[in-house]
């Protein structure tokens, strides 16, 4: 199957580099398209209508405001092809609204993680794609991290949680981080630390398959330094700063679906 990029930004640039080199593209800056041909062989378009008509699968990776206008003025080239959405607040319902009854559709959240091939992907499973269609998705987000198949209601927790998430993390990074600056290590031996910390946390938490609580509790000897650092965090409000955090983001991409302002 031949896929085509319409917006050939950040996310559209870590899939074409995990998966899709040699794919169609399109991106209204032509610079952007471009620079995708050079980094990994990607065949730049001057309109998303040639695009289109010229790939089999179109994967839409415009910004929210401007992808309802994208489907409509193309809306007759559309006709028997199959779109892949990462468009955020862009429902099933919109896309069965705005693309023509014989094109088939899948709506999908990634995370910019994929850029380093650790990606999270959210691939919604009220979708219309053919059983190769379907495949066809899973390997080219398999190919950039993890997937995880959910229903629609459950994509603005997917939103909160990891397409939003890196921000989060970056920011406990960075602070973490100053910290380290604040006792004497240098700034790049402090980042370099803070994001081996992470990254091996995480690899523990996915591989052990322990509850986080309990690989929290190892680290955390009786009277020990790491036990204080906790009881600042929790008095600090971490806990609950985070979750509100992550339910904010929800709210703000539902809202977004249901073209409100949050």
């Amino acid at each position: 199957m031949k896929l085509g990029f319409i917006g050939a930004g950040n996310m559209a640039g870590a899939i074409l580099m995990g998966g899709a080199h040699g794919a169609n593209v399109y991106d209204v800056n032509e610079a952007v398209a471009r620079r995708r041909e050079k980094e990994c062989g990607a065949v730049p378009f001057d309109s998303a209508d040639a695009l289109i008509r010229n790939s089999d699968v179109i994967l839409l990776a415009v910004k929210p405001n401007v992808a309802p206008q994208v489907l409509r003025e193309n809306r007759q080239a559309f006709a028997g092809k199959a779109v892949i959405s990462i468009v955020t607040g862009l429902t099933v319902q919109a896309l069965t609204a705005l693309l023509p009854p014989d094109a088939r559709f899948l709506r999908v959240m990634p995370n910019t993680p994929a850029m380093a091939g650790a990606g999270m992907t959210a691939l919604c499973l009220e979708h219309t794609l053919s059983p190769a269609e379907k495949a066809f998705a899973e390997t080219l987000f398999g190919a950039i991290g993890r997937t995880v198949w959910l229903h629609e209601s459950q994509i603005d927790g997917a939103v909160g949680v990891s397409g939003s998430g890196p921000a989060y993390v970056f920011l406990f990074l960075e602070a973490m981080a100053d910290g380290g600056v604040a006792l004497g290590l240098s700034r790049q031996d402090a980042y370099t630390m803070a994001a081996q910390t992470i990254l091996g946390s995480a690899k523990l938490a996915l591989e052990s398959g322990k509850h986080p609580g309990e690989l929290k509790d190892m680290v955390c000897s009786p009277a020990g330094t790491t036990i204080q650092a906790v009881r600042v965090l929790e008095e600090k409000g971490l806990r609950s700063a985070v979750m509100e955090a992550v339910i904010a983001a929800g709210n703000t991409s539902a809202a977004m679906s249901k073209g409100e302002k949050a």
